[in-house]
This record gives C-alpha cells, sequence and structure tokens, in this order.
C-alpha cells in the first residue's frame, strides 16, 4: 500500500518534522501535523487520515484519551502509536482504547515505514516483544469473563473465516497465514475484512480479542 494519509501527532515540533518529511519520502500524504491532543481531535474529520501517528505522551490530554476522542470524531481511522515509553500498562491502555498497533521511536526508519502501511492496511504492528505482552493480556481477560457456553449470538463464519480467524489470534500476520493456508495475501485481507464487517469489529486488535475470548487460539 502506498500514498497512505497521514496525520503526525507529537509535541516536539523537530521530531514531528521529521517524521512528516520521511513520510512524505516515502510516498505518503501528511494531511495534518499537530501538537496537542485536542488539537488533533478538532481536525482529524476534516483531515481524513487513514492513519495517525500519535505520540503517548503530549501536554494537554493523554495519548489514550486522544485515541477516543479520534476514534469517536473519525470512526474508520486507524491509529499507530509511536512512543519512547515501552511500559507495559501504557501499551495496554492504548491498545484497549483502540490503538491498532505500538512501535518504539528507537525504531528504524524501514521500520516505521512498514508499520504505517500495514496500519493503514488493518494490521496489528508492535514492536517486538509488544505483541506478546498484548496477546498475553487478552487471555487473561478471556479467563477472567469470556462469554457464557451457548451465550454466543455472533454471525455464523464461513469455515475459511474461521480458519483465518484461528491464526489471527495466535498473533500471525497476513503474509504468514497466507503462507500457511496457500491463499494470496489479498483473499486473507478480504477473509478478514467480512469477518470484521460480520462481527461489527473495527480493527484487527479487536479480532484478536474476539477470537481468543472464544478459545480460537487453542
Amino acid at each position: 500500500m502506498s500514498g497512505v494519509r497521514v496525520m503526525v501527532v507529537d509535541d516536539h515540533p523537530m521530531w514531528r518534522e521529521g517524521v512528516a518529511r520521511d513520510l512524505a519520502e516515502a510516498g505518503h500524504q501528511v494531511v495534518a501535523s499537530c501538537g496537542e491532543g485536542r488539537q488533533a481531535v478538532r481536525v482529524v474529520a476534516a483531515a481524513r487520515p487513514d492513519v495517525v501517528v500519535l505520540d503517548l505522551q503530549l501536554p494537554d490530554v493523554s495519548g489514550v484519551e486522544v485515541i477516543r476522542g479520534l476514534r469517536a470524531a473519525w470512526p474508520q481511522v486507524r491509529v499507530l502509536m509511536l512512543s519512547a515509553s515501552g511500559e507495559q500498562q501504557g501499551v495496554l491502555d492504548a491498545v484497549k482504547a483502540g490503538a491498532t498497533g505500538y512501535l518504539l521511536k528507537s525504531a528504524a526508519l524501514a521500520e516505521f515505514l512498514d508499520a504505517v502501511r500495514r496500519t493503514a492496511a488493518g494490521e496489528p504492528v508492535f514492536t517486538p516483544g509488544l505483541a506478546g505482552l498484548v496477546l498475553g493480556e487478552y487471555r487473561r481477560l478471556a479467563a477472567a469473563g469470556g462469554p457464557e457456553p451457548g451465550q454466543d449470538t455472533a454471525p455464523r463464519l464461513t469455515d475459511r473465516e474461521t480458519e483465518v480467524l484461528r491464526l489471527v489470534a495466535k498473533g500471525m500476520s497476513y503474509k504468514q497465514i497466507a503462507e500457511r493456508l496457500g491463499l494470496s495475501h489479498r483473499t486473507v485481507q478480504n477473509h478478514v475484512q467480512n469477518t470484521l464487517g460480520k462481527l461489527q469489529l473495527h480493527n484487527r486488535v479487536e479480532l484478536t480479542r474476539y477470537a481468543i475470548e472464544r478459545g480460537l487460539d487453542e
């Protein structure tokens, strides 16, 4: 995916300008650049970004509050956290609020640009080590309060959609799922998008939690 529409939200002007420059040089369109969270929430609907690259620590409101505000104002937006902090609770709070991915600022440029593309495609992207943390938390929540047997009224999925969903729950990427099942990357994306629509979920992070709650990662 190229030409992703991106909003950059960070309170450090030089860092924000550098990220915007890197994105533009990679062929993406930087539609807005904000130094405060409230400003980002005000302009997101007009800017219509595919992805918001968001710092967790902002001077006016927390990044978690900004995620909620962005999704309320522009529900289809996907949020990639780009933070200097990899503190576990901050990561989990961001994902629970609706962030699609979480990357540390120490990531290499190629890793960051790949994360932007994958976030725009709806794939959860995490700095190595953080994906396991998020999956572990979802499993803990599922064990503490999963749905009662016989009370699941979710729409019926096809066998292939269920198969893909099981692999999503294991934390596999689209590429890995495609290789495992002998499908194209695009076909896997279509199955995931169809499943999201049927279950009325917004992204693969929510889909992963749904699958884990139903024991599909076993």
